[in-house]
């Protein structure tokens, strides 16, 4: 299959990548930033199968010239993660990239026949129900707050909403809150994982704090895109709306103590008295954790990294790819 994935380059985007590219298919990365220079290396072995495209995804034309050339489906996967700060100071572009240039390629994927779509919602869609619930299951109702939440949720619905017009097949999944591989700062996420800080912690020779344990059902990227892989290829997916989440809850603070063990004399603690915390949880409180009973029952997919696996696999690649010991 050739697939087309918006936003390829951003970390999620390019554990799709490797879990797509691993699996035989031909993959193109869309993205205004261009491709790492590990990825390049790590995936150069797959030759031509693999292209990267520097563009904008608000530039309709240069959108509708890509999907033009042809492919089996289209990942979309561009978002700006924004903060509060960010949310004053620019909502349009928030808006316009997370938002409103999703029609454009919908209505080009429709004209050149593109036969599944897979939007990349987040978890961020509950909004403030997150912290009224026990568990998040796709019929639990939204009470998105924020712009990048409710840029989500829309997006879920006019996606929803085009499919039944079109009869076509526009599939939207909800990551939970996902790390891993290729995380990296940029200019368009402005909410790290706390594992990720937890690494930038180690690597800039500092500890680790926490202001809470941080627990969640904390996903690792390559399983979120073995899920995505499975969505793309499956014949007939019976839902327009999945979650994918590890279905299991575990702290920060522990994923953190795990690669502690790994590597002897980083720290990662909470904070004591008065203390401020190095690492932001993002959010004053643990949300509930996502549902995954559709995606088991329906395809028998379950997560496989939880938290020792994953702070073993994401030790070793943070050394292979930051020279990390």
């Amino acid at each position: 299959m050739r697939i087309l994935v918006f936003g390829g380059a951003g970390f999620v985007g390019l554990n799709i990548a490797a879990a797509l590219l691993a699996r035989g298919h031909a993959v193109t990365l869309f993205d205004r930033a261009g491709l790492p220079p590990d990825a390049r290396k790590d995936f150069a072995s797959h030759g031509d199968r693999l292209t990267a495209i520097q563009g904008d995804v608000t530039d309709s034309q240069t959108v509708e010239k890509v999907i033009a050339t042809g492919y089996d489906a289209i990942v979309l996967g561009t978002a700006i993660t924004a903060g509060p700060a960010r949310e004053a100071s620019d909502p349009e572009t928030i808006l316009r990239v997370n938002l409103l240039a999703q029609t454009p390629i919908l209505i080009a994927a429709r004209r050149f026949g593109i036969r599944r779509i897979i939007n990349l919602s987040s978890a961020a869609a509950y909004g403030t129900s997150a912290f009224r619930n026990v568990l998040l299951d796709e019929e639990t109702p939204c009470d998105p707050t924020s712009l990048y939440a409710i840029t989500k949720f829309a997006s879920e619905k006019v996606a929803a909403r085009l499919a039944g017009l079109w009869q076509q097949e526009i599939i939207s999944v909800r990551l939970s809150a996902v790390f891993g591989p290729w995380e990296r700062n940029n200019d368009v996420r402005d909410t790290p994982s706390p594992q990720a800080q937890i690494l930038a912690a180690m690597q800039g020779g500092y500890e680790a704090v926490l202001s809470r344990p941080g627990v969640r059902d904390w996903i690792y990227a390559v399983d979120v895109a073995e899920a995505v892989t499975l969505l793309i290829e499956a014949a007939k997916p019976k839902h327009q709306l999945y979650n994918i989440s590890s279905g299991m809850e575990w702290p920060a603070l522990k994923w953190g103590q795990e690669l502690a063990a790994l590597h002897p004399g980083f720290v990662c603690r909470l904070t004591s008295a008065g203390e401020a915390a190095t690492v932001d949880l993002h959010s004053p409180a643990d949300r509930a954790p996502l549902s995954v009973a559709r995606l088991a029952k329906e395809f028998g997919w379950r997560a496989r990294f939880g938290c020792t696996e994953s702070a073993a696999d994401l030790s070793r690649w943070w050394t292979a790819h930051r020279g990390g010991a």
